[in-house]
This record gives structure tokens, C-alpha cells and sequence, in this order.
């Protein structure tokens, strides 16, 4: 790793333990506290697979995604995360209260309860966005199990259908979306040949990930051109493809090592 040639001592560690290193420092230097899905897949990403990753155990588990007839197109909506800072650790708050109305200790035990639990707890929330905040995790923990299990079959239509289901629910639950967002996400669904699309990242700005038919790539990026507001920054496109996580490479041969 990459991180190996800066500091040696990091060589022998497992893979799991710089990420969660790199998780300290964000939390620590950058007072920020975010999770481990930058530094996860940075560290543990492979090519040809997505990673789910458990945020309990800290373990990854590679999920085929190679498929060369669909492409992950990221839409950037040159929109920054102006609020990403303040209501972040907002966020964390909410859902530590939540879960200690759902009779948890704190945000981690919330997936260990049904959508079920939380409406039959709902009664109980003097705050609605702490249901809200609630909501959302745990539906959100049962996408990502199910769009895991879609993807290991080739079902990208149900992949799809759960990418849509978890914008709306980042958007009305969690949240954490914009206009410029949600404008990106419509427009996107509305071409022939695209599976879903959703926000990705801390929100309130940023990008927007679209899974769609190879062949149908440059029509939605057209879509997508001619129909977003022009009070909106001009967004841009990228196709991307899972690729291998921080590594190595020879400038010589220009070889993965």
C-alpha cells in the first residue's frame, strides 16, 4: 500500500488495521467523525468486485461486479459540502438518542432492530427526526444486505430499484441531499437503460452514482445536459469501473506491484 512507503512501521499491519488508522486520524486530526467506507475500500478495494463492508466486525467481503455490459457513471454536480461539517456529527447525535429510545446503548445497536421495532417504538420519540434518523439506518442496513445478494445474481434491475429506494430515503429520512441532487437522480432515471441512481458521500452536495446499461452511458449523460436547471452548476460525468484499492506501481513498467 501506498501508505507503506511513508511509513514503514504501517508494513506489517493488516489491511484492516491502517484503515481503521486512517479512520483515527480523521476523527482525531480533522475532527470529523465518519465511519470507515473511504478508508475501507481505499485500503481493501480489488478490481472487479464492490465491498460490502461490516461496520461491527470491521471486515470487508468482495462482491463480483464485473459485468462489462453495466458501468457505474458519477455524475458530479460541482455543488460543495457546505454543510457536510456542521451536520455530520448532527447526524450522530440523532441516532445515538434514537437508539437509546429504542433501548440500545448507542447508533451501533440500531442494526440490530427491524423496521418493525422502530415503528412499534415510535410512540416513544418526543423527536420525530430521531425516528426519521432511525428509519433510516435500519432500512438502509437491509437494502445494503439485499443489494449485496442482488448483485452476486446479476439482478440489476432489484440493484437499481434499492439505489433509488436508498436516495429517497437519504433524502426524506436521513436528510442529507440538495435540489441539485435530487434533480440529478430524476433526470438519470428517466433514460431507457438506466437501472437506479443515488447520492453518494456526506451529502448536501457532491456526487450522485447511476448504474446503467454501457450502451446507454452517453444518452443519459445527454439526458442529464439538456434538461438540468441552468441555475445549477454545469455538472460533469465519469465512468468508473471497481478497481483495485491503494497499491503500488512501478513508473518504469507502469506494473501493479
Amino acid at each position: 500500500r501506498s501508505s507503506d512507503l511513508l511509513c514503514p512501521d504501517l508494513a506489517s499491519r493488516r489491511v484492516e488495521e491502517k484503515a481503521l488508522l486512517c479512520q483515527k486520524a480523521e476523527h482525531e486530526y480533522a475532527g470529523v467523525p465518519c465511519g470507515i467506507m473511504d478508508q475501507f475500500i481505499a485500503a481493501m478495494g480489488e478490481r472487479g468486485h464492490a465491498l460490502k463492508i461490516d461496520c461491527r466486525s470491521q471486515k470487508g467481503d468482495l462482491v463480483p461486479l464485473s459485468d462489462p455490459s453495466v458501468t457505474v457513471l458519477i455524475t458530479d454536480s460541482h455543488v460543495r459540502h457546505e454543510l457536510s461539517g456542521s451536520e455530520y456529527p448532527k447526524r450522530v447525535k440523532q441516532c445515538d438518542s434514537a437508539a437509546q429510545v429504542l433501548g440500545k446503548a448507542d447508533r451501533k445497536g440500531l442494526r440490530d432492530l427491524t423496521l418493525e421495532d422502530v415503528e412499534a417504538g415510535k410512540s416513544k420519540f418526543s423527536d420525530e427526526l430521531e425516528y426519521k434518523r432511525a428509519k433510516h439506518v435500519v432500512s438502509e442496513n437491509k437494502r445494503t444486505n439485499r443489494a449485496a445478494e442482488a448483485l452476486r445474481n446479476g439482478d440489476y434491475v432489484l440493484f437499481g430499484k434499492l439505489m433509488n429506494e436508498s436516495h429517497a430515503s437519504l433524502k426524506d429520512d436521513f436528510e442529507v441531499s440538495s435540489v441539485e441532487l435530487d434533480k440529478l437522480t430524476e433526470l438519470a432515471r428517466q433514460v431507457e437503460g438506466v437501472f437506479g441512481s443515488r447520492m453518494t458521500g456526506g451529502g448536501f452536495g457532491g456526487c450522485t452514482v447511476t448504474l446503467v446499461k454501457s450502451t446507454a452511458v452517453q444518452a443519459t449523460q445527454d439526458h442529464i445536459l439538456k434538461n438540468y436547471p441552468k441555475e445549477h452548476p454545469v455538472p460533469s460525468f465519469f465512468t468508473s469501473a471497481p478497481g483495485r484499492g491503494a497499491h503500488v506501481i512501478s513508473l518504469a513498467g507502469a506494473k501493479e506491484q
